[in-house]
């Protein structure tokens, strides 16, 4: 017993030293007590460093970021910087992009080919007039590549909703035909799909899931996308959530209209290539072909008139 109690009396003792202990020297005291015996102009010089430490970003690309885009609000027309958000929202956001971001772009975009374009005008020695015309219209040109690249953008995203609706459709129409629920179905298909057409319902389904009617639901669906196809569809179940009319029924119909839809779109592109193919063919392939066929011909003709030995 003598000997436990001294092994207990030990543990303790041990105990409350390794307690004081690591009050009195944690890291957090240590810290503290540096910091309490730092001199005036030491603390001094730490204000100073301090914002030095942050990223470069947050110091310097952030603050020029808003400034520029400030600007650039002041100067566009009403409803500018709304217009570029919607266009944003329809692109799905590309590399993370913000409103602020796109209008900073412009600015450089102008500010870098107006002065690249001034560069390559004085090494040329051109005319003032020439100097002053070029590099507006390449300031011009880079302020709006910006604008021209989203919009690209946008149709591609548009394009690749369109091919991918009938697939997304066939397979809601299969799993609620199995017993699924429209949102059961919604969510299944989803996360075994990828592509921006399955962000969007992703998207949809969590909108519905906090609370938003789903009619609002699917009326903001077609906002983000601006696809006929998809207003088409939202349109025909908003009519069924209306009316109580059957949900598969309704899948099954619009995803027999869309696959035609797809096709007559597909014979469409099909049309038009024998139209966009003439100008290559015309400035490229037939010169080519015209130097093989005629240039015999004409090194003889050139030959018999003495033109040529």
């Amino acid at each position: 017993m003598a000997v436990l109690g001294v092994v207990l009396a030990g543990a303790a003792v041990g105990l409350l030293v390794w307690s004081l202990l690591s009050v009195f020297t944690s890291a957090d005291r240590a810290v503290h007590r540096r910091l309490s015996r730092l001199s005036d102009f030491e603390a001094s010089q730490l204000t100073e460093a301090e914002p030095l430490l942050q990223p470069f970003g947050d110091r310097v690309v952030q603050p020029a970021t808003h400034a520029m885009a400030s600007a650039v609000r002041h100067v566009s027309p009403t409803g500018y910087t709304q217009s570029m958000r919607q266009h944003l929202v329809r692109a799905g956001h590309p590399r993370g992009l913000t409103v602020e971001a796109i209008l900073a772009l412009k600015v450089v975009g102008a500010i870098a080919a107006g002065a690249l374009c001034l560069g390559f005008m004085l090494l040329a020695e051109g005319s003032p007039f020439s100097v002053v015309l070029f590099t507006a219209a390449a300031a011009m040109a880079g302020f709006f590549a910006p604008d021209l690249w989203l919009r690209q953008v946008e149709a591609n995203r548009k394009l690749t909703i369109r091919r991918a609706l009938p697939d997304m459709l066939d397979m809601l129409t299969i799993s609620v035909e199995a017993g699924l629920g429209f949102d059961s179905a919604v969510s299944k298909v989803t996360a075994n799909s990828t592509g921006p057409l399955a962000e969007e319902f992703s998207r949809m389904l969590q909108e519905i899931r906090a609370g938003i009617p789903r009619v609002e639901a699917f009326r903001n669906l077609s906002d983000r996308t601006d696809v006929p196809d998809v207003s088409t569809f939202v349109t025909s179940m908003v009519q069924a959530n209306v009316f109580g009319i059957s949900v598969s029924t309704v899948l099954r119909n619009q995803a027999k209209e869309m696959r035609t839809k797809r096709r007559q779109h597909a014979e469409e592109a099909a049309q038009k290539a024998p139209v966009k193919i003439v100008f290559p063919l015309i400035i490229c392939i037939l010169p080519a072909t015209l130097i093989v066929i005629m240039g015999p011909g004409v090194v003889s003709i050139a030959r018999a008139f003495g033109l040529i030995e």
